[in-house]
C-alpha cells in the first residue's frame, strides 16, 4: 500500500514507537518537547490540572526518574520523603538554590574552607548581586549561635562535611539546630560522603546539594548536580521555578549516565573507603609526609564526630608534604598509575595539588587560614588494588625525597 506522505515529510516526522512491553532499563528521553493528543490535553497539562510533560527544561522522564532515586536515597531512613531536582552541575545546584531562597541583602554564612569554586561563586557572582557570603566559625556552637543572633540578615548556613580538601567535619545536628532556631536554612554539600555514608536530613538539614559528577556517577563520564529538600511545597514553589527559568536543568543523557553509575554506588563506596583507610595509615608512616588528613584515622581532629554521623569515612585522603609547593609538584610528577585531574569520585585514583589547581584563585592567606597548605595533596582513592596504589605513591614520594637531597 502506498504511503500517503512524500519522502521529505516521512523524514521529518517522528518514528512510531514500536514498544509493546516495558523496557528493563530506563530509556533516554532525548526530546526537547512532548506532543499532546489534542488541545484540551495540552491546556490541562499547561495549567497543572493534569500531570504530564511539556518541555525538557520543565521536566523530562529520564531526569525525573533519576532525581527521584537520589531523593529516595537521601531520605531512606526518614518517615517522610524528599524531593530532588537534577541540574547541569554541582555549581548550578548551589547557585540555583541560593537564588531561589534568598533575597538581595540577605547573607550566607560559610566556613573558611569551602571548595575553591564555591568560594569563587559566592565572592565573584553572588556578592556583587547582593547576596553576601560571610565567613564564620561553624565548628563551635557558641560562636555560631552568637554570629547568627547578632546578624538577622543571615538566612542560609552553607557548609561541606567532610570539607574539600581538608576533610574537616562539622557537627550536622549542631549546625542545623542553630540555623533553624535563627530562622536560616541549613544547606549541606554531601558530595564527599554521598547518602550511603551520611544522611544530613537525619540531623535536621533543610537542603542537601551534590555534585553528582563525583561519587554518585563514579565513572567520570558526565556532569550534573542535585538539589534535595524535605519541604515539597518549598521545592516546587521556589526551587523549581528558579531552575526552570534560569535554565540550569540537567540533560537526559547526563541523567542516564548518572543512573547507570548509581547502580554500583554501595559496592564502589565500600571499596573506596577500604582502600582509603589502608592508604591513609600507610601515609602516616612515611618520612616525607608531615600530616595526613582522613576522618577515619584516630589522629584526625574530627574522628569522633565523623564516627557519630558517618557509617564510614569516604574515599578522599589529603596529606601535607614537608617540602611545600615544590615537594607537591615533584610528587605529582613522579606518579604513573594515579592520574592528575581536577575532580574526584571516579573508579580510578585521581591526584590533585589544591594550591595550584582547585584553590589557585583563592587568596593565599584565606587558603592557608583554612588549612590548605602549599604542600597539600588530595587523593581521590579509586577501587584499584591498594598494593598497586601504594607502589605508585612510593614513586611520587621517592621523587620528593630525591628533590630534598639535591
Amino acid at each position: 500500500m502506498a504511503h500517503p506522505f512524500s519522502f521529505g515529510t516521512l523524514c521529518a516526522q517522528p518514528s512510531a514507537d514500536p514498544r509493546t512491553t516495558r523496557p528493563h532499563q530506563l530509556p533516554i528521553y532525548a526530546t526537547s518537547s512532548f506532543a499532546f493528543e489534542g488541545l484540551p490535553e495540552g491546556m490541562q497539562v499547561f495549567s497543572g490540572d493534569q500531570p504530564g510533560y511539556l518541555y525538557s527544561r520543565f521536566g523530562n522522564p529520564t531526569i525525573d526518574a533519576v532525581a527521584a532515586k537520589i531523593a529516595a536515597l537521601e531520605s531512606l531512613n526518614l518517615a517522610g520523603k524528599a524531593t530532588a531536582y537534577l541540574l547541569s552541575s554541582g555549581m548550578a545546584a548551589i547557585s540555583t538554590l541560593c537564588l531561589a531562597l534568598l533575597k538581595p541583602g540577605e547573607k550566607i554564612l560559610i566556613p573558611n574552607n569551602l571548595y575553591g569554586g564555591t568560594n569563587e561563586l559566592f565572592a565573584k557572582i553572588l556578592t556583587p548581586m547582593g547576596y553576601q557570603a560571610v565567613i564564620g566559625n561553624l565548628r563551635e556552637e557558641a560562636a555560631l549561635r552568637r554570629q547568627l543572633q547578632a546578624d538577622p540578615s543571615i538566612k542560609m548556613v552553607y557548609f561541606e562535611t567532610p570539607a574539600n580538601p581538608t576533610l574537616s567535619c562539622i557537627d550536622l545536628q549542631m549546625a542545623a539546630d542553630a540555623a533553624r532556631q535563627a530562622g536560616a536554612y541549613a544547606v549541606v554539600d554531601n558530595t564527599f560522603a554521598t547518602p550511603y555514608l551520611q544522611q544530613p536530613f537525619l540531623y535536621g538539614a533543610h537542603f542537601v546539594v551534590h555534585s553528582t559528577t563525583k561519587y554518585l556517577n563514579g565513572h567520570g563520564n558526565s556532569t550534573s548536580g542535585a538539589i534535595v529538600g524535605l519541604d515539597e511545597a518549598l521545592m516546587k514553589e521556589k526551587v523549581f521555578p528558579a531552575l526552570k527559568l534560569i535554565g540550569t536543568n540537567c540533560s537526559p543523557w547526563d541523567a542516564w549516565l548518572l543512573e547507570n553509575g548509581m547502580k554500583t554506588l554501595e559496592l564502589r563506596m565500600e571499596r573506596h573507603c577500604s582502600n582509603a583507610m589502608q592508604i591513609a595509615r600507610w601515609l602516616e608512616g612515611q618520612p616525607e609526609v608531615a600530616k595526613v588528613h582522613y576522618p577515619g584515622l584516630e589522629s584526625h581532629e574530627d574522628h569522633q564526630l565523623a564516627k557519630k554521623q558517618m557509617c564510614a569515612f569516604g574515599g578522599v585522603v589529603s596529606f601535607e608534604l614537608k617540602g611545600g609547593a615544590a615537594a607537591g609538584q615533584r610528587f605529582v610528577s613522579g606518579l604513573q598509575l594515579c592520574s592528575l585531574a581536577p575532580t574526584m569520585g571516579d573508579v580510578d585514583t585521581l591526584v590533585m595539588h589544591p594550591a595550584s589547581m582547585s584553590h589557585l584563585r583563592v587568596p593565599p592567606e584565606q587558603r592557608r587560614a583554612a588549612g590548605i597548605t602549599d604542600g597539600m595533596i588530595r587523593l581521590s582513592i579509586g577501587i584499584e588494588s591498594p598494593q598497586d596504589l601504594i607502589a605508585d605513591l612510593k614513586n611520587g614520594l621517592g621523587r620528593v625525597a630525591k628533590g630534598r637531597r639535591i
